[in-house]
């Protein structure tokens, strides 16, 4: 048994030091806070400031909080102490400085090496008491000052890294993102499954309103649905910044692996990874996602080896509920997946992981410099969306598949690249069309290799939408992707936005929801839910969704998008306020042209076309004929819309609910397009 945590000094001032010892240490910890506070330092210490009748539990937590320093006796018996390995994680989740006394060199657990990983080591047998007392009380001093880095970090609930009296070796280590995904469905099914509390209320996704998701300063909901959790960015250890790519990827391949298990509700990537580099307290993280659970850790990586610590907390009582450290050589991956998920079945007696076991490593790889070059690729994709960044993006994802032929998501990846580089950079459309042709090619060799991963589906679908115009076989690979991955946020976007462009709103509609959330931090998913309430002409919940967006970021963009749901709803002139906002993009072009021709300011709308033209080319078709079916110019508006059918521009498969083309609906030439398009039946 451990003792130590609990209630203020009977002086009613917060003590400076916790102590955490196991039973057997007494006569150390007495003789420490003996010492201590005969130099003036109050500590916390049981049995003695336990107050009678008192939770005892609750006194511990309490105690911590308050203390700025936690003081551990660290001896074979704490290493095999439950309650100490909580009373230390505890002061590690509130980012409380830690001073290990050790007494013996008992080898320590995973979870307490990781935890201790950072604190100040002080060695302390029988014939160094003296001098070990005289370094303990001068540390103290240090770290609790107010004025020290550490006592300020305390106070701000942030963490610092402290000098370190004494070190222990880390020897480097590796494990894969695959193997990591498996370990955490076990321990994270297991945990979740006994963690949630009675008000924990259930969520449906589905049935969630189309704008109710949080934004900043909105309510939250009553408390999180069963089985949530977040997954925040695994930290870098390796010393190295630009390796953040790495730490970052394998997360992420986790946060993927979690969402694909029905069971469990798991905040998207945008959401849990805002908090990065925030330091901010793991409830405060789990009150903003609205889950039950955080999985956070750590990842060190040298040449190929790694080593990853994995923890979960209970995000009510911050507790950790599972953790531990994977030390292995990338080489030994497919063994070592087969061995997690053999323990963590048998450890759950579910069937359950039996499915999620196996589906963890569809479309993935075994090969080190392959899962490397593919991580690169996802990183580059977040990055500042300039053309060298996209040829980068694609070049990576590339070389990922030239190392491992068979490795399906580095299809994707390039799929998603090259169509995003046909969309946003491509001059001219012979470029934009042979950019399609390899994204098309990519996406179709990810579905053959891998026909049961369900985000190859989603960008087969956007790909032979928007490069092809085919919407029935879009909506046949939407519907796949849905079914093999219904909670993740990017199919339930992109099928959300094309279910309403084709028709469908409430299917459509519900499908962004859902997103959202999962997503509730991700300005994207607001603006995506803006331009499905904008085609299901709903402009005031879509104004209120861009709001919504510009409540997370401050977009210009979002403003545009905002403006023009304010031009279609008839508020001219908040929309004239909402889409001047510089810098320009073709959505504030094509709302400004629209916009002064309404105030009889034919010139400068005529400007803001011109303008368009020489920055987007024959790219921009459909919005051309969008502009002048909103002028009264019929036949220019008839002459564009071939010229985007003929392209094709993307645009055009919008005609079927966009409003702005509703001038052209009865002309004999607009009704050959719309059957020629071949939309599918809504």
């Amino acid at each position: 048994m451990t003792e130590g945590g609990g209630d203020e000094k009977a002086s009613g001032s917060a003590p400076a030091v916790f102590i955490s010892y196991a039973s057997q240490d007494v006569a150390i910890a007495d003789a420490i806070v003996s010492t201590l506070e005969r130099h003036g330092v109050a500590c916390w210490i049981a049995p003695r400031d336990v107050t009678p009748g008192a939770q005892y539990a609750d006194l511990i937590i309490r105690a911590i909080n308050e203390a700025k320093v936690l003081v551990l006796v660290l001896s074979q018996n704490a290493v095999s102490s439950s309650h100490v390995g909580k009373e230390v994680e505890r002061a590690s989740a509130k980012h409380r400085p830690i001073i290990a006394v050790r007494t013996d060199a008992t080898p320590l657990t995973p979870a307490l090496e990781y935890f201790l990983s950072e604190s100040q080591w002080i060695e302390a047998d029988a014939q160094r008491m003296e001098a070990a007392a005289a370094k303990l009380l001068d540390a103290i001093r240090r770290l609790a000052s107010p004025s020290s880095s550490f006592g300020a970090a305390a106070a701000a609930g942030s963490p610092s890294a402290p000098a370190r009296g004494g070190t222990h070796a880390q020897r480097p280590l590796i494990v894969a993102a695959v193997v990591l995904a498996v370990l955490a469905i076990g321990g994270l099914l297991y945990w979740l499954s006994r963690s949630h509390t009675p008000q924990a209320v259930a969520v449906e996704a589905q049935a969630t309103p189309a704008i109710a998701a949080p934004g900043p300063g909105r309510a939250k909901p009553a408390g999180p649905p069963p089985h949530s959790i977040a997954v925040l960015p695994f930290l870098n250890m390796s010393g190295d910044p630009k390796q953040d790519y790495f730490s970052d990827g394998l997360s992420e391949e986790l946060l993927n692996s979690l969402a694909a298990i029905p069971d469990l509700q798991v905040a998207a990537r945008t959401s849990s990874f805002s908090f990065k580099g925030k330091n901010a307290d793991v409830a405060d993280i789990a009150r903003e996602l609205n889950v039950g659970a955080v999985l956070e850790g750590s990842v060190r990586k040298d040449g190929n080896e790694v080593r990853i610590t994995a923890q979960l907390i209970n995000a009510l009582t911050g507790f950790h509920l599972w953790s531990h450290t994977y030390d292995r050589d990338l080489k030994n991956v497919l063994a070592l997946q087969t061995e997690i998920a053999t323990a963590v079945t048998q450890a759950l007696q579910a069937t359950l992981m039996a499915g999620a076991a196996s589906s963890v490593d569809i479309g993935g790889t075994q090969n080190p410099a392959a899962l490397d070059a593919y991580l690169r690729g996802r990183n580059l994709e977040r990055l500042f969306f300039d053309e060298a960044h996209a040829r980068e993006c694609v070049a990576a994802f590339l070389e990922a598949i030239r190392l491992d032929p068979q490795f399906a998501k580095a299809y994707v990846g390039a799929a998603n690249a090259q169509d995003g580089y046909a969309n946003n950079f491509a001059a001219g459309a012979d470029e934009e069309r042979s950019w399609m042709k390899q994204a098309r090619a990519n996406a179709e060799k990810a579905v053959a290799l891998a026909p049961e991963l369900g985000e190859a589906h989603a960008t087969i679908a956007e790909v032979v939408e928007r490069g092809a115009l085919d919407f029935v076989r879009a909506r046949s690979e939407y519907d796949r992707a849905l079914q093999l991955s219904p909670s993740d946020v990017d199919v339930l976007l992109r099928s959300g936005v094309f279910f309403v462009t084709q028709g469908n709103a409430e299917a459509g509609i519900a499908n962004i929801s859902k997103a959202i959330a999962l997503d509730q931090l991700n300005p994207v998913a607001y603006t995506r839910l803006a331009v499905a309430l904008q085609f299901a002409h709903r402009y005031r919940e879509s104004i209120e969704a861009s709001d919504r967006a510009l409540d997370f970021s401050p977009n210009s963009a979002y403003k545009h998008l905002r403006g023009l749901a304010q031009l279609l709803a008839g508020d001219l002139d908040a929309a004239r306020q909402s889409c001047a906002p510089a810098p320009p993009s073709w959505l504030s072009h094509l709302c400004m042209a629209i916009l002064d021709d309404k105030f009889h300011q034919h010139q400068d709308a005529e400007a803001e076309l011109a303008e368009m033209k020489s920055q987007l080319g024959d790219g921009a078709s459909y919005q051309y004929a969008e502009i002048y079916a909103q002028w009264g110019d019929v036949p220019q508006a008839l002459n564009w819309l071939e010229t985007a059918y003929r392209l094709p521009d993307p645009g055009i498969g919008t005609m079927r609910v966009d409003e702005l083309i509703n001038p052209l609906r009865k002309e004999p030439r607009f009704q050959v397009i719309e059957r020629a398009l071949k939309f599918p039946p809504q």
